[in-house]
């Protein structure tokens, strides 16, 4: 049986509780206790999360635990010394580790990030790699795995996160099972960006932003620097610079984000082949538009198209 204890503390927030549903649901799919859950937090009692209401806890103690995962809160809360202790404590005992959305912030306070790669919700991403630079923060993931540690982007996630340890703790029909009784996908993959390309981009001046609107509108054409420069009516030299500084990505890196959302929408859809889809989207041939894929969300233009397919079956 795995022992999970699941962290809370004042003001976490519920929607991380469906990683614990996910394990429950692993329980009634395999026919025995597989997952055994305890909520902790640092006094015990009575916890209330954000929405106002409260549930009982187990106060912190010398317990070891196959996974400890972190709750999250609508907000970044400070960490306390014994919430911190806890976290090292649980790394040196525990199997594995787990923080979706913003408990990514309890681990890195606690220095279990320092030199690993992690994610959190992409609207507090930002500020976890400027308060925290030791950590690798990859923004534009699902869920990732460094050793012990796991780390997933906030809300929904934290079920791809759990899925992905029921993955591999009792195999892919397992957790097959119970992504279709959950009814989401089985499952996102880790390196599927969690938002989209717009909004990761979020440029600042208006100049900007019409550049970027100007971009997706003809993702066909070239698209060279010259081209959404003028777009912008801006030199060359003082696009590249401003689009830099505003989005934190080169012109040519944010113009492929955007073919790959295009493209990955398209697949979705499943009405054209990938050729079709390469050349409207601008990639110009197929093999491009798989390498764009994997450095970009981490797997090929296939797996993308066979997800969505078992997703509507």
């Amino acid at each position: 049986m795995h022992r999970i204890g699941y962290v809370v503390f004042p003001g976490f927030q519920l929607m991380g509780f469906a990683a614990v549903t996910a394990f429950e649901i692993a329980n009634l799919t395999l026919g025995e206790p597989a997952y055994a859950i305890e909520l902790l937090s640092e006094a015990g009692g009575e916890i209330k999360a954000s929405a106002g209401f409260g549930v009982l806890t187990k106060a912190f103690d010398d317990a070891v635990y196959d996974t400890v995962m972190f709750g999250a809160g609508t907000v970044i809360e400070p960490v306390t010394p014994g919430l911190a202790a806890f976290a090292r404590h649980a790394l040196e005992v525990s199997r594995r580790v787990a923080a979706p959305c913003t408990g990514a912030f309890i681990l890195a306070e606690s220095g279990l990030l320092d030199g690993r790669r992690a994610t959190t919700h992409w609207v507090f991403a930002r500020q976890l790699r400027e308060r925290f630079p030791e950590v690798k923060v990859e923004e534009d993931r699902i869920f990732i795995v460094d050793g012990s540690v796991w780390t997933s982007a906030g809300m929904t996630a934290s079920i791809d996160l759990a899925l992905a340890m029921i993955e591999k703790d009792h195999g892919e029909d397992v957790a097959r099972q119970v992504a279709r009784k959950l009814v989401v996908y089985h499952r996102r993959a880790g390196g599927q960006s969690q938002f989209s390309a717009l909004l990761e981009l979020d440029p600042k001046s208006d100049r900007i932003q019409k550049s970027v609107n100007y971009a997706k509108a003809n993702l066909r054409n070239v698209l060279s620097v010259d081209e959404l420069a003028d777009a912008a009516g801006l030199s060359a030299r003082q696009f590249s610079r401003a689009f830099r500084s505003e989005t934190g990505q080169s012109p040519a890196k944010a113009v492929e984000h955007l073919r790959v959302e295009a493209a990955r929408l398209l697949m979705e859809q499943g009405r054209h082949s990938m050729d079709v889809i390469a050349e409207q989207t601008g990639f110009s041939d197929s093999d491009r538009m798989r390498r764009a894929f994997l450095r970009t969300l981490g797997q090929p233009p296939q797996t993308i198209r066979r997800n969505a397919r078992e997703g509507v079956a």
